[in-house]
């Protein structure tokens, strides 16, 4: 047989190709945790929203696959990343609310990465209040901590950094993962924002971002709660009753003095003043430069009443969504740098918040409520090696299915106590048998914005919850024909054999995740009014 000199090139390259694909197939996937605090899904032009175009976070959707009903169980910031991490329910993570310290000896899923030779890293927000552990590098925010030049907790104690926090805490995410480049072992890069999170300060250079802007009034924003228990009617998270003028709204302090205006709390006017004093002397000038005239603005127009409430509306979406710009700009750079290093195809993205939020609907801010806005999260995943680009899922997820994921495409056995589902035999298939309800259950009342104690089940059309503690209160909500949730028809005659079956499913789910002892509920609801006495927060 004669060789020809000419297909040599072409059978070296058939070569290299067939020994380099079963690496790249079988190495385990990087994985890069995205999580902003309190980013509703109604603000990413992804899930729809008109509000605010997010290209970055957009560009993940198109090439991977977006969840059209991912939900949470637990409404609020350190139950949902307790449950992010260790794929259980609040009462038994025991992170029940934003006062419960996080047991850091429990398992979680980066531990168990870590135990399987991935590099392990947590940067940004953590709101745990005990130290991460499970993570080879770690650089987390104090608390909440703070938009302005933030401070870091290190292994090594307090780090300041000038800045802003997004942009920081990006720089510190590439700068980890510049770090073990050289390395033959994957990564879990868990990237978690303070934004988009009250009080809404946007960088320097988004502060004018959404000025000329009219935002459409949502339908609900004027809601009176007719109908509804006492729940809705008494939670202080309403934009025109509980949403300061000073930090929220950004009216100077003195301003409202002057003016004989009071805010709900003295609270705000001092988190406006420390919050401003974070900025040098360039940045309060370039501050003042914008919000100087909205306080003339706001001084000059003598607001009161449905006008207040509707500027207040406006204002908050400004400062909230600007916020986000920032958010989306450096999803960008962080995605770049994954193009740039040829890590895009065998890197899993997930980008999620750790609840929704109101965005007016219901007249409210906030988050807490098993309402849609909050109790429901966006999510999408992006891992071309894997996940179909431009595919979309439409079955009820949970946030408790995050760690069972991860562990998953680690090639992991799942560990029994989770009580979550691997969402990767959805990846490519709509039609895969799946569960057809959810569990929720919220634990801080008495406590900042009064939302009540409740749990509940929603399925793919209903939802039912019960209201607890001081009320025994029940709302049933037709989603199908009620998608905004305005009509509770609990106790009616036409959904009395949906109500008794929604009991009974209910009944079932509280026993599957060991959450039906009522005798564990009066303990914790007596521990946490005696620890609210303890603070100076409860009064009989």
């Amino acid at each position: 047989m004669k060789f020809n000199a000419q297909l040599l090139p072409i059978l070296l390259l058939m070569a290299i190709s067939c020994t380099q694909q079963p690496e790249k197939t079988n190495r385990p996937p990087n994985i890069v945790f995205i999580m902003t605090d309190d980013h509703a899904y109604q603000a990413i032009s992804a899930y729809g929203s008109t509000l605010i175009e997010t290209p970055n976070i957009d560009r993940l959707a198109a090439e991977g696959v977006r969840f059209d009903k991912s939900f949470v169980t637990n409404s609020i910031c350190s139950p949902s990343r307790a449950t992010a991490l260790t794929g259980k329910f609040s009462h038994l993570n025991g992170v029940r609310d934003n006062l419960d310290v996080f047991d850091s000896t429990q398992m979680t899923f980066p531990k168990i990465l870590q135990a399987h030779n991935y590099h392990t890293a947590v940067i940004g927000k953590w709101h745990l209040k005990s130290e991460p552990t499970g993570f080879d590098f770690w650089k987390v925010l104090p608390d909440q901590g703070h938009y302005y030049n933030p401070e870091f907790r290190t292994p090594k104690g307090i780090e300041a950094t000038q800045g802003y926090v997004t942009d920081q805490i990006t720089t510190a995410a590439l700068d980890y993962l510049d770090e073990i480049q050289n390395t033959e072992k994957p990564f879990l890069l868990m990237y978690h924002h303070k934004a988009p999170h009250r009080q809404w300060w946007p960088s320097m250079d988004d502060l004018n971002a959404y000025r000329s802007t009219v935002f459409p009034v949502p339908t609900t924003l004027f809601d009176t709660y007719e109908n509804r228990g006492q729940a809705a009617k008494t939670a202080e998270m309403r934009i025109a009753d509980h949403m300061a003028l000073s930090a929220d709204n950004k009216i100077k302090p003195e301003l409202l003095e002057k003016m004989n205006i009071n805010e709900f709390s003295d609270w705000y006017t001092t988190a406006y003043t420390e919050r401003y004093n974070r900025l040098n002397a360039t940045e309060q000038k370039q501050w003042d430069a914008v919000y100087d005239p909205i306080n003339s603005q706001f001084e000059n127009s003598l607001l009161e009443g449905d006008r207040l409430t509707r500027w207040k509306y406006q204002r908050y979406l400004e400062d909230y969504l600007g916020s986000l710009r920032s958010v989306d700009r450096n999803i960008g750079r962080l995605l770049t740098y994954l193009d740039e290093h040829n890590l895009t195809e065998n890197t899993l993205v997930v980008y999620t918040s750790d609840q929704g939020f109101y965005l007016g609907e219901h007249g409210w801010f906030d988050k807490r409520l098993m309402y849609e806005p909050s109790f429901r999260t966006p999510l999408i995943m992006r891992l071309p090696s894997r996940i179909p680009p431009g595919t979309v899922n439409k079955h009820l997820v949970q946030n408790i299915d995050y760690a069972p994921t991860f562990l998953d495409l680690a090639n992991i056995t799942i560990p029994k106590e989770m009580q979550g589902k691997s969402l990767v035999p959805l990846f490519e298939k709509n039609s895969e048998p799946w569960r057809d309800e959810l569990y929720y259950h919220y634990y801080e009342y008495p406590g900042i914005h009064m939302v009540k104690r409740h749990y509940g089940i929603r399925t793919e059309r209903y939802k039912l919850i019960h209201f607890y503690y001081d009320v025994d209160e029940w709302e049933l909500y037709d989603l199908a024909r009620d998608p905004e949730e305005m009509n509770n028809v609990y106790g009616t005659k036409e959904y009395q054999i949906v109500q008794e079956e929604l009991h009974q499913r209910l009944n079932k789910l509280r026993t599957k995740y060991g959450d039906n002892s009522d005798t564990q509920n009066q303990y914790y609801i007596d521990k946490d009014i005696q620890r609210l006495k303890d603070m100076g927060w409860y009064k009989e």
